[in-house]
């Protein structure tokens, strides 16, 4: 019972940390908080993991009520956080220039949710799995497993984000303005890839096809 239990919980973490992938957020997460003190950096950290946490938990347990109710598909969530992705790359690439005064506090951005844990962290890649997993659970044990197995994501996840500010003291300023531009670039490129990925979905999907050739079946011969 706890093998089985335990071989969830490390299936589920097999399965979601390469489509988290914690390692490439934490340097979206550097530039977007260069600006920022080290204590509203360890802040937006922790609040974006701990929302990346509440998401996929509440997909977990309530992902396709979800999903019927408000009608939603997976592609429509990709184009959605592709959309998303891509406005955040694009104000990396031409960061707004604003006159400081002296000694005045850095500026408080708010960017736990959006970007970090939405779509970054908790996107639809891993929406789609947590889904998946949902629905191949078959008592409450095993989605309690999967749930920890989730945890255990976000928490190697808070770990990197909060060990990305040696990256900081490595680089410089200097080389933390060129890596903001590099990743709004990549960013934009990522975006275009969820929003091309959506859009493919949808023109591929089996019941829309079958609508066209119906169609296609009605019109009169030539």
């Amino acid at each position: 019972m706890i093998g089985d239990w335990l071989t969830t919980v490390l299936a589920t973490f097999a399965g979601l940390l390469p489509i988290v992938n914690p390692w490439s957020t934490a340097v979206v997460f550097l530039a977007l908080t260069v600006r920022l003190s080290d204590e509203d950096r360890q802040r937006q950290a922790t609040l974006a993991s701990l929302y990346a946490l509440g998401v996929l938990w509440t997909f977990l347990f309530a992902g396709a009520l979800i999903m019927n109710f408000f009608g939603i598909s997976i592609p429509a969530l990709r184009i959605a956080g592709g959309l998303i992705v891509a406005r955040v790359g694009f104000s990396m690439l031409s960061p707004a220039e604003t006159e400081e005064a002296p000694g005045a506090p850095p500026p408080r951005a708010e960017i736990a949710f959006t970007p970090l844990a939405v779509p970054m962290l908790s996107g639809p890649g891993s929406i789609a799995v947590t889904i998946g997993m949902a629905a191949g659970a078959e008592s409450i044990t095993d989605h309690l497993a999967i749930a920890a197995g989730i945890a255990l994501v976000i928490a190697i996840s808070w770990a990197t984000l909060r060990g990305a500010r040696a990256v900081k003291r490595l680089l410089g300023d200097q080389g933390i303005d060129a890596l903001t531009r590099i990743m709004g670039f990549l960013l934009v490129c990522i975006g275009v890839q969820f929003v091309g990925m959506g859009v493919i979905e949808v023109v591929t999907d089996p019941r829309l096809l079958g609508r066209i050739a119906e169609t296609l079946a009605t019109l009169p011969a030539r």
